[in-house]
């Protein structure tokens, strides 16, 4: 079984201090969890794919959002299902508010027979370092770590 792989950005921003973009999976197994449950956004990429180019795919589709600027590769890190993420942290702004992700299908309620859609992310935000590292997945908190200044600013 090959590896699964994701890639993504960590877009971060300057205004009274750090802040970090993190996005809000959509569906109904997220609805009701906030702490712990926000992510960058992301997504898988084949073998033949170049992983950068990936989390900029992913990311548009996440948010509708294009970014460009000076990607800087962050050390992957590997989840707890085994698939490893790699990140870039580029430094962009983008209004969260008009975010519009792309959607995905699901029978909901289960067993129901009935197929939804469901927006693949809810609702972003951009959270002052104390707050993303409570807000954002457990399993990512490595990559809001690896950013300059991050572990210094707001403790």
């Amino acid at each position: 079984m090959a590896k699964k792989n994701s890639a993504g950005l960590l877009l971060y921003r300057r205004r009274a201090g750090l802040e970090v973009f993190l996005v809000h999976p959509g569906g109904p197994f997220w609805a009701k969890k906030d702490l712990g449950a926000w992510s960058l956004p992301k997504g898988e990429f084949n073998e033949d794919e170049e992983p950068l180019e990936a989390a900029k795919r992913e990311f548009t589709e996440e948010t509708g959002f294009t970014i460009e600027g000076a990607f800087h590769q962050l050390e992957p890190l590997r989840q707890r299902g085994g698939k490893v993420v790699h990140a870039w942290a580029v430094e962009a702004d983008c209004d969260a508010s008009q975010i519009r992700s792309n959607l995905f299908s699901l029978e909901w309620p289960p067993k129901s027979g009935r197929m939804r859609q469901f927006p693949e992310v809810d609702r972003a935000a951009w959270f002052p370092i104390d707050e993303a590292r409570r807000r954002i997945l457990p399993s990512q908190l490595g990559f809001i770590e690896q950013l300059p200044g991050s572990a210094r600013m707001n403790r």
